[in-house]
């Protein structure tokens, strides 16, 4: 399989659409369905479901969705250090840091920047990517340091709790629930609901999925958007009711309120994750995000 193999089956799988994942690879809409299927058949299975109106992932493709993030994120690196090399730069090491979606970033600007005091040779290299992807990467040795969310089964490498989020609902001003303080599962059952894909954050999916069992509630996850800014446009254009955890939020969105879950298993564990015997730049970098994490619940 080659790159461009790997390049058209994510964005694929992030956009749900060729069409999309074409302009978004600047390539033709033909180049990348003829790269999806030489992929499929290399692999000998569908990675994706096709109709005329959707496209959604096969079970295959989401259990291989991690993985072709994880190689893609790698060949960066090994094109990075390349390039590096050959233009004479063999100075320090690199620390590839990263940061699945919706985790607080604040925590992350505050901290990098003592980490580049500290180690001034290191060089530092933050890569956005799913829960799944950074304990893949951990595993393999081609991420220094994650920050994620805690879900089970994790074997093969360390977890520390940075904080523990509530999930929010995002409503819009008029909507009939905006004036109230909380929210539960029950009130939001058979409610048309807007939050990630599993894909990217399935622990935060699995955690909101126990909530309303516990509740005797019904989840109806009508749309998915990979990011907290798609989800409240979705709401405010009227689409449904957004779901999101309290780090995503970085402002007030204008014209809708924003309301905590209250109930059994409305909060996540926000979690840093290093390998079991991390390098010096890591060790450092976690101890700074849990200080700082410590210092912000205590402010």
């Amino acid at each position: 399989m080659d790159r461009i193999e790997l390049e058209a089956f994510v964005a694929v799988a992030e956009e749900l659409h060729f069409g999309r994942a074409a302009a978004r690879l600047h390539r033709g809409q033909p180049t990348v369905s003829d790269a999806v299927r030489r992929l499929e058949t290399t692999l000998g299975g569908q990675l994706f479901h096709r109709t005329s109106r959707r496209v959604s992932l096969t079970d295959l493709g989401a259990e291989l969705l991690p993985d072709a993030r994880a190689a893609l994120a790698q060949l960066r690196r090994f094109q990075q250090r390349g390039r590096a090399l050959a233009a004479g730069d063999r100075s320090g090491t690199t620390l590839v840091v990263g940061h699945a979606e919706y985790t607080g970033h604040q925590l992350l600007l505050r901290c990098l920047p003592q980490l580049r005091d500290r180690f001034p040779d290191v060089t530092i290299v933050p890569e956005a990517m799913p829960t799944t992807a950074l304990l893949t990467a951990l595993r393999a040795g081609t991420i220094g340091l994650g920050i994620g969310w805690a879900t089970d089964g994790v074997t093969g490498v360390r977890a520390r709790v940075l904080s523990t989020e509530r999930f929010t609902a995002l409503v819009p001003e008029a909507h009939p629930l905006a004036d109230r303080t909380e929210l539960s599962a029950a009130e939001l059952s058979t409610t048309g609901l807007l939050t990630w894909p599993h894909q990217i954050n399935s622990g935060l999916c699995d955690r909101l999925l126990t909530a309303f069992r516990i509740g005797g509630a019904d989840l109806r996850i009508i749309r998915t958007a990979d990011s907290v800014h798609a989800i409240a446009a979705h709401v405010a254009a009227g689409t449904g009711i957004g779901i999101t955890v309290e780090s995503a939020l970085d402002h007030q969105p204008p014209g809708l309120r924003v309301i905590p879950l209250t109930g059994p298993s409305t909060t996540a564990d926000q979690v840093v994750l290093t390998p079991t015997d991390p390098s010096d730049p890591a060790a450092a970098l976690r101890d700074l995000l849990l200080h700082a994490s410590a210092t912000l619940r205590v402010g």
